[in-house]
């Protein structure tokens, strides 16, 4: 459940972000002659054969690439019970691992769409002379008929890179704070019930000095 939002979520959110990637991506990619600023740059864009539609082009590869999360989460998981089963705490060293194999694996998986989004966002190669590409598959198709399917993955190592620091130290973090909010929960938890018993202790104290002085006064009332 908690993926399938993640996914909603993230795929909205590309629905607004993807504009900014586009012309991040045309800056990256300009000859270094032509160097033109944001706003120049979406202009262009929208000057272009696609116009606004220019501004939104790789989205079907952006929501494509919002299941990256569940594949590294999913192969986190998997990977934990097969190397260290039933281990409730890892090690930090053995989340860093885990969340760097994960993200790895999923970067592997998803890197030929990155590719093909970034080939999509950035201007058209010279020999298509001017005439962008019109889908992901296109790019793909483009790039393994002119520089073979190992170009689906140029850039691989940087983003292997990005994603194993990132994700590892993201998930040696996130076990190290799971284990810090159960202490914190449970030291709560003791001082709350130490408080009670106290204010328990109080109130019978209380009761009895009551019922002590109702004692005293008894016979008094009685003669």
């Amino acid at each position: 459940m908690e993926l399938s939002l993640g996914a909603v979520a993230g795929a909205v959110a590309q629905v607004f972000t993807i504009p900014v990637s586009v012309i991040t991506t045309r800056q990256q990619t300009q000859p270094k002659g032509d160097k033109k600023g944001l706003l120049d740059t979406g202009r262009e864009v929208v000057h272009s054969e696609d116009g606004w539609q220019g501004l939104w082009r790789g989205l079907k590869a952006s929501l494509v690439l919002v299941i990256n999360p569940a594949i590294t989460y999913g192969a986190y998981q998997r990977l934990r019970e097969l190397l260290f089963p039933g281990k409730a705490n890892l090690r930090p060293w053995e989340s860093f691992f885990l969340g760097a194999a994960s993200k790895a694996l999923a970067t592997i998986l998803t890197q030929p769409l990155i590719v093909a989004k970034v080939g999509l966002q950035s201007r058209p190669p010279p020999a298509r002379k001017g005439r962008p590409f019109k889908s992901f598959v296109e790019v793909m198709s483009y790039i393994i008929e002119h520089e073979g399917p190992f170009a689906l993955f140029k850039g691989l190592a940087p983003q292997i890179t990005k994603g194993v620091l990132v994700q590892g130290l993201l998930m040696m973090t996130k076990e190290r704070m799971e284990i810090l909010f159960i202490i914190l929960f449970a030291y709560i938890r003791k001082v709350r019930d130490t408080r009670l018993r106290q204010m328990a202790n109080a109130v019978a104290s209380r009761a009895d000095v009551a019922a002590g002085r109702a004692k005293e006064v008894l016979p008094i009332v009685v003669k």
